[in-house]
């Protein structure tokens, strides 16, 4: 069916046409060359009009015919039409709106079931970095703590409780690996309750969130207590338990120990006794860091002397005067107070801030409004009093006070602060998506930036490997700012568009397998669904095989991120296992397996299901 102007267009050719050539003005016009070049103009601009304009095609060769067949004898005309036309390309048929829809979401369909199989394989690839881990220490190392991967051989740094192994056992039932899980199971089955009974010196923060977090997730994984039964290998879930409440009858002698609130910092597992660090002072973060493990106990068994121990000390520092909610990184188990004026969120202050809104968010039924009260205090103080930009770039980073806050602002920053991203998105959402929260109105104007500071910070922990060489973050960064006289080497990758933003000093040029960057993608993927955070994490992992896999097995520790090749430092921390490789594989999985808003992750990413109520 032709347009209505095409139409047109159509029947003034026809009359003109005809007219032309079957009445007396033909003789006229033709008798003079000019009146013939008239002709043939006319003749010519209608028919131009007509290829650019939506006619058929079939139309126009039959209006022709009828010309050519009425009066051929007379002029050809249509031997002279022939010249101006020229076929127009074929169309595509036109569809429905219902067929371009469908065409559409077969298109789309089929980007994302690429993009779905792309993350499969990649998360794939970070389960054959466990496994390849995870060989290397069952080979060299099995008992051990830790894998000196380089030496082929295992050492204790944790106080001989077979650390690694505990630490990765919920790993492999998250990735599925019944073999590992079975080999995991059946030495802490057979030897961890001796050991328990008998070593010498633990750490208490240590101790208890990797040894004891990771029994208490390894039991609820397995399905105990109605837990998520991922596993059908290995003991049974008892004895995970069994021997998680064991070890905290030791551990529980620092708090009771302990003249204040404060528990000791050193435990001597085979004696059951307590003492404090040689310097008499406990670690901030570290008697802070003890409570979701304490409390989820206390709610297995039905026991309360795990949790009123433990919330002791955050009752405690409730009292205790602060810097617009910041406090400082040491605390004495003898006084109560605490010492000195150094205030940071990397090592000895980083996961205080951490607890305070994970145990809110584990104890929803329980009276604990206090601790988001001061956890909200305290991400306001750190937006007025540590956060910077860099120049002359402008990266988001958080600083130092090591002089309180009438001394001198440092742009240091440990990689341990990039907890911080991760922490500040779960605390403004409390788990659900962005988009749900902001549908749901439960965003506040705290709530917001909050996030922005989340992605701000992101993104400079994420520059915090770009800017090196090997593609790998320092142990600790400093930034040029503004009036500091902080200098020093860069990164060594010239093509950083952050090279003169970040220094990184000599002595702070190692990297140990740390996990923070990539568990703050991991929580603000989940929550703001971007996928950059997968691509950075999958840029961080491919860094992570190119530099730091060891042939015969395991992972290594580097000297220098800033070289090339990096030298190796022959130790695999058991959070490489129990953490960083964890993140990433649920970074680029389904968002369905352990969803934010339903487990919360121990400072040793030990998943702990959070408790429902009917009055949330």
């Amino acid at each position: 069916m032709q347009s209505e102007p095409g139409y047109i267009v159509h029947l003034l050719f026809v009359v003109i046409t005809h007219t032309l050539l079957t009445t007396n003005l033909k003789r006229d016009c033709i008798q003079c060359s000019t009146g013939k070049f008239l002709v043939l103009l006319m003749i010519g601009g209608l028919a131009y009009l007509i290829l650019t304009h939506s006619s058929q095609i079939s139309s126009v060769n039959s209006l022709s015919k009828d010309i050519g067949t009425k009066k051929r004898d007379t002029v050809n005309v249509e031997g002279r039409f022939d010249r101006f036309w020229r076929k127009p390309p074929r169309l595509p048929p036109r569809l429905s709106p219902d067929e371009i829809r469908r065409n559409s979401s077969s298109i789309h369909g089929t980007k994302k079931l690429n993009a779905a199989s792309d993350w499969i394989s990649r998360q794939q690839s970070v389960k054959n970095a466990f496994i390849h881990a995870w060989s290397g220490y069952r080979n060299y190392a099995m008992g051990y703590d830790e894998l000196m991967p380089l030496s082929q051989k295992g050492i204790d740094g944790l106080g001989g409780l077979g650390a690694t192994i505990v630490d990765a056992l919920d790993t492999a039932m998250i990735m599925g690996l019944d073999e590992v899980v079975s080999e995991a199971g059946s030495w802490i089955e057979k030897h961890l309750p001796e050991r328990i009974n008998q070593k010498d010196q633990v750490n208490l923060f240590e101790t208890t969130i990797r040894i004891l977090g990771g029994l208490l997730s390894a039991y609820h994984l397995s399905g105990g207590k109605q837990g998520k039964d991922l596993m059908h290998k290995g003991p049974k879930p008892i004895v995970y338990l069994e021997n998680a409440r064991n070890l905290a009858d030791h551990l529980l002698v620092a708090f009771t120990s302990s003249p204040t609130a404060i528990p000791f910092s050193d435990v001597v597992l085979h004696d059951r006794s307590a003492h404090p660090s040689p310097n008499g002072l406990s670690s901030t973060s570290e008697v802070s860091t003890l409570q979701l493990e304490f409390n989820y106990l206390s709610s297995l068994t039905g026991d309360p002397k795990y949790r009123m121990e433990s919330m002791k000390v955050l009752e405690h520092f409730k009292t205790l005067p602060k810097v617009e909610g910041l406090v400082p990184i040491y605390i004495s188990p003898h006084s109560g107070g605490f010492s000195g004026e150094n205030i940071r969120l990397g090592s000895r202050g980083d996961s205080y801030y951490e607890y305070l809104i994970k145990i809110w968010l584990q104890q929803l039924d329980s009276n604990l409004t206090y601790l988001h009260d001061m956890y909200e205090e305290a991400m306001k103080g750190v937006r007025h009093l540590l956060v910077r930009k860099s120049i002359p770039n402008g990266l988001v980073f958080v600083g130092e006070l090591p002089y309180g806050f009438h001394g001198g602002f440092s742009p240091k920053m440990d990689h341990l602060v990039c907890f911080l991203p991760g922490t500040l998105a779960l605390g403004a959402t409390k788990g659900i998506t962005k988009e749900k929260a902001m549908r749901a109105n439960k965003l506040t104007f705290e709530d917001l930036e909050n996030l922005k500071l989340a992605e701000d910070l992101a993104k400079t922990c994420f520059e915090m490997y770009s800017v090196t060489s090997t593609g790998l973050s320092p142990e600790i960064a400093y930034f040029n700012i503004e009036g500091s006289s902080e200098g020093g080497p860069d990164g060594g990758n010239k093509s950083s568009k952050y090279v003169h933003d970040i220094i990184i000093k000599y002595a702070d040029r190692h990297n140990l397998l740390r996990p923070e960057t990539v568990e703050s993608l991991f929580i603000l993927y989940r929550i703001t669904e971007d996928p950059k955070y997968r691509e950075w994490g999958w840029q961080i992992f491919k860094a992570f095989e190119q530099y730091t896999k060891v042939d015969s097995g395991g992972y290594s520790s580097l000297d220098d991120v800033t070289v090339l090749p990096p030298h190796r430092r022959d130790k695999m921390e058991t959070f490489f296992l129990g953490e960083t490789l964890k993140y990433l594989y649920l970074l680029f999985g389904d968002n369905t397996v352990l969803p934010l808003d339903e487990f919360v992750f121990n400072t040793e990413a030990h998943p702990f299901p959070i408790k429902r109520t009917t009055r949330e």
